[in-house]
């Protein structure tokens, strides 16, 4: 098969969909890879790199789509990348169709098969080619909201970690999956004061294992509104597969929390379950709500391109090897990936 990997187009988005070690997996299986001139650039992986296992350098995105069978990206196509899809592509990328009814049309009356990465799901119903960005997003969120607590970028000016004789900060995570799971850890790493809400058992009491300064809590509306209020940082990280995400944060809860605070929505790209929050790009990052300061990017893994890009391919290969070959239907996880086909929503949790 023909496997095209396009430039990412979304603002300061720097990952590349196949690393040039991926690429070589591929063509050891008697594939053609062609990847887009300069694609793997931001991720540290130049032209050449590609050339010397045998890739095929593209140098526009519209001979590489003319030339594919296969589209392998990272973010959901945008408009210039829908000008060269076609009907007979397979389009295997993050789509998070469910807060994005236009894309949906379009997708459906280009007539592609797109096979979304973050509903490719296992027997045991994880999701092993969202847990990768999961891991790098949840980390993210408490680097940048320890950033964002900073005097200068408008914060309440405090050390997240505290120090003798000085408060510790305290970080709300909704949601105690891979995302949020992540995020704990860091925020305990750093000494903080860290309340899980999730309503997992389990993933409570992984995230009570942390540390002492760590607890987890079932999601009551009033546990939840008391925790947010006092927040410093309040982390969202509630994911249903392929739905939307529900709003377990309302905007009073926001507009309780102390001026210069900060809320962080990993979900946003699902919808966000903060009711405050709305998408925003590395190009202009954060916004104020009631005196919180908000970042809600869609693509927080795109900061570091090269880490991302590493983790993405090794969970994706696989998956690109068994798309490749006839009756990849027959492979359950890549079936109960595909969102769309012949012009229709096959996800069931898009018709929802």
């Amino acid at each position: 098969m023909r496997i095209g990997v396009p430039r990412e187009l979304k603002p300061l988005e720097g990952r590349v969909g196949l690393i040039p070690a991926a690429c070589a997996s591929l063509i050891g299986e008697g594939h053609e890879v062609y990847v887009e001139t300069n694609a793997g650039k931001k991720s540290g992986y130049d032209d050449d790199q590609y050339r010397a296992i045998g890739v095929n350098i593209a140098g526009d995105a519209a001979s590489l789509f003319k030339t594919s069978e296969m589209i392998v990206k990272v973010k959901e196509p945008i408009e210039p990348d829908l000008e060269h899809l076609r009907s007979d592509h397979l389009l295997f990328c993050y789509l998070h169709l469910a807060a994005l009814p236009e894309l949906t049309q379009r997708l459906c009356d280009i007539g592609a098969v797109c096979v979304a990465f973050e509903t490719v799901e296992d027997a045991q119903h994880r999701l092993p080619l969202l847990a990768p960005m999961s891991d790098i997003a949840g980390r993210l969120s408490i680097q940048v909201g320890t950033h964002l607590l900073h005097q200068p970028q408008g914060g309440k000016g405090i050390l997240l970690g505290g120090i003798p004789a000085a408060k510790r900060g305290k970080v709300v995570i909704l949601g105690g999956g891979v995302a949020g799971g992540n995020a704990a850890v860091v925020a305990a790493g750093l000494g903080a004061e860290v309340t899980v809400f999730d309503m997992d058992r389990d993933k409570l009491e992984k995230a009570r294992q942390l540390g002492p300064n760590v607890t987890g809590l079932y999601p009551h509306a009033a546990d939840v509104e008391e925790a947010v209020s006092v927040a410093d940082i309040a982390v969202g990280a509630v994911l249903v597969t392929g739905e939307r995400a529900p709003h377990v944060v309302s905007e009073d809860m926001v507009r309780n929390m102390s001026a210069g605070s900060v809320v962080i929505d990993i979900s946003v790209d699902q919808g966000g379950c903060v009711e405050t929050t709305h998408p925003t790009t590395y190009a202009d990052p954060t916004y104020r709500v009631h005196d919180v300061i908000h970042f809600c990017v869609t693509n927080m893994p795109g900061a570091v391109p090269r880490t991302a890009s590493q983790a993405l391919s090794a969970a994706i290969a696989p998956y690109v090897v068994r798309l490749a070959q006839p009756g990849w239907r027959d492979h359950e996880p890549l079936r109960r990936g595909i969102n769309i086909e012949g012009g229709q929503v096959t996800h069931p949790a898009l018709h929802r």
